[in-house]
């Protein structure tokens, strides 16, 4: 059974930094793109960044690019994002994801990722 586990959300000032974590189990995690998408209430879940199988590869959302960076531990079985200079908009539940293509660069689009987790949630004060 493939689970994934969030952490590291919070409660945090504007212009403040979070650190959200993902591990994984049940999935040879090195060999798929890993992704961090959010969701807003009243708002449709929306992608952030995306890291390929192999950490050469990452895309950003325009709205976090330069604010936020992505990584992945092969050896670890995690993921990580590292929030920095947060805004009150950045406000949300955050979820990671594992892409359904083996060794790929993975992409924007949920439908492509076939396991996610519980969400943690993100709280940017203004």
């Amino acid at each position: 059974q493939v689970q994934l586990v969030e952490s590291g959300g919070g409660l945090v000032q504007a212009g403040g930094s979070l650190r959200l974590s993902c591990t994984v189990s049940g999935r040879t995690f090195s060999r798929y793109p890993m992704a961090w998408f959010r969701q807003a209430p009243g708002k449709e879940r929306e992608f952030v960044t995306v890291i390929s199988w192999n950490a050469d590869t990452t895309r950003y959302a325009d709205s976090v690019k330069g604010r936020f960076t992505i990584s992945r531990d092969n050896s670890k079985n995690t993921v990580s994002l590292q929030m920095n200079s947060l805004k009150a908009e950045d406000t949300a539940a955050y979820y990671c994801a594992t892409n359904r293509r083996l060794f790929g660069m993975g992409s924007p689009f949920p439908h492509e990722y076939d396991y996610w987790g519980q969400g943690t949630q993100v709280t940017v004060s203004s």
